[in-house]
């Protein structure tokens, strides 16, 4: 019997399933979009029962569209946007709030005052991360401190918190299961990556009861089964990683040295260091890359706050293009922006500058800048912050980074990825399929039900579509200079 296994991509702006065969390739996607609930400025929030609903609807529909039935799956891999922080009542399954988005700037201050308290070193030692918003423990104290009676239930064992693979996990197994994977753990600022246990100093400073914390599991194994009541029987869930180490899994980046660059709502580049971690001196994220039996992998990332949300700005905010793909076509109309920059800061500045007061700015705008220069340079402002962390890594890791995989919706973009050639001087690789994050699910959730034996198995399974190499007549450096000041710009506007 052909063996399959059902993906859950659970993203930022919709949930997916895809189906995958044996030998890596998609066979049915389905895919909903749900709301994005925005309280007040800075604040993001999403609905968990939306969430779940739309995700289980999708994977409903998928397996329907791919005219199978509940038997043929063989496994299920989860993948999901990270550090979007849910907090439920264990007894109900209930949340006590929405999820509160990566994106969401709320404790920003509260970040500032631990930092003025000292705590920033600390934190960056045992957990790789950077004393920033963006991360779960923050918006967990905050739920506990304004939620009424949230803070008694907490300390009375009577609450759950959980990235959004806990929250799937969870109503998958019908509240058997509370567990989170390794690498949805090292994004919490509660959970130390060299022992590889939740920290206790940390959930002391966060005010954070342990017995609120999922049991953390390995990225692919036996994790958990679904309740008979949400298929027609039990699957088991053999694979679960956030979203970005997913994709570069996907991109089978499993040597050190290697890595690949996501450019979704987000755009979030990730380099494998191999298997000691090492924090880094120009504030790039050091995050587990994987766990996969006793073998742990360890991974640099840059992320970038907003990529494709450009994009969607240019249409929904500004009104400049009708769809996404437009913009390709409207940029293409001019050579050079003409020295105009766009930086959009609209949710504070990502690796490798950490501003999270920042805010959008556009410079350089001339009498003669137009529709086509704005677009343009939307597309370069996501080529130049990966051009930031590219350099970011090089310098932490001491190894030149000699191609970039590449993968998310913005890819099929090819001016995008020429652009982005030209400014790096690297060769960019898109591959095949470039839906590497749910792909990076399903290897591991394969990996973990047998389905491929080994590695080395799925990597004869990955292979390139297009390559896009660097054209030495275009003025990088010059253009690196403007941004520079650009950037610059931004940083002295959000002082006050």
């Amino acid at each position: 019997m052909e063996k399959y296994i059902l993906s859950f991509d659970q993203g930022t702006t919709s949930s997916r399933a895809i189906i995958f065969n044996k030998n890596g390739n998609p066979v049915s996607v389905a895919q909903k979009e749900f709301k994005q609930i925005f309280p007040k400025p800075g604040w993001v929030e999403h609905d968990p029962g939306e969430i779940w609903s739309s995700q289980i609807s999708v994977a409903a529909e998928v397996v329907s569209k791919a005219k199978l039935k509940s038997d043929d799956i063989q496994a299920i891999g989860i993948t999901n946007q990270r550090e979007t922080t849910v907090v439920w009542d264990r007894e109900t399954g209930e949340p006590i709030y929405n999820a509160i988005v990566w994106q969401d700037r709320r404790t920003s201050d509260y970040c500032d005052f631990l930092k003025k308290e000292g705590h920033e070193e600390m934190i960056r030692e045992k957990t790789g991360l950077v004393l920033d918003a963006y991360f779960l423990a923050t918006k967990v104290r905050w739920i506990l401190e304004n939620v009424l009676g949230a803070k008694e239930k907490a300390k009375a064992g009577k609450l759950a918190l959980g990235t959004i693979d806990s929250w799937l996990v969870w109503n998958l197994s019908n509240g058997k299961d509370h567990i989170t994977d390794v690498t949805n753990a090292s994004r919490t600022l509660l959970f130390n990556i060299h022992t590889l246990e939740w920290d206790k100093e940390l959930l002391e400073l966060f005010k954070i009861p342990e017995s609120m914390l999922p049991r953390v599991c390995d990225s692919s194994g036996e994790l958990s089964m679904t309740s008979g009541e949400i298929f027609s029987k039990k699957i088991p869930i053999t694979g679960i990683a956030g979203d970005q180490h997913a994709a570069l899994f996907g991109q089978m980046c499993t040597d050190k040295g290697m890595a690949k660059n996501t450019y979704g709502t987000g755009c979030f580049l990730l380099m494998n260091i191999g298997d000691q971690p090492i924090i880094s001196k120009n504030k790039l994220i050091t995050t587990i890359a994987w766990k996969i039996g006793d073998e742990v992998n360890y991974a640099f990332e840059g992320s970038i706050f907003i990529a494709g949300a450009v994009v969607q700005w240019l249409r929904d905010g500004m009104g400049l293009i009708s769809s996404a793909s437009e913009i390709e076509t409207l940029a293409a109309k001019v050579e050079s922006t003409d020295g105009l920059y766009l930086v959009p800061a609209f949710a504070g500045l990502g690796a490798p500058h950490w501003n999270q007061h920042a805010r959008g700015t556009i410079v350089g705008i001339t009498r003669g800048s137009n529709q086509s220069h704005i677009a343009r340079a939307a597309l370069e402002s996501i080529a130049y912050q990966t051009y930031d962390v590219v350099k970011a890594m090089e310098a932490d890791s001491g190894i030149n980074i000699k191609e970039l995989r590449v993968d998310g919706g913005a890819t099929v973009n090819s001016l995008l990825m020429q652009i982005q050639a030209d400014i790096l001087n690297t060769r960019i690789l898109r591959p095949e399929i470039t839906e590497t994050t749910a792909l990076g699910a399903a290897y591991l959730a394969g990996l973990g039900a047998g389905i491929w034996k080994d590695i080395d198995e799925i990597k004869s399974k990955w292979k390139v579509m297009e390559s896009f190499n660097p054209n030495d007549k275009i003025p990088v450096q010059e253009m690196l200079e403007g941004w520079q000041r650009a950037i610059n710009t931004t940083n002295c506007w959000s002082k006050n």
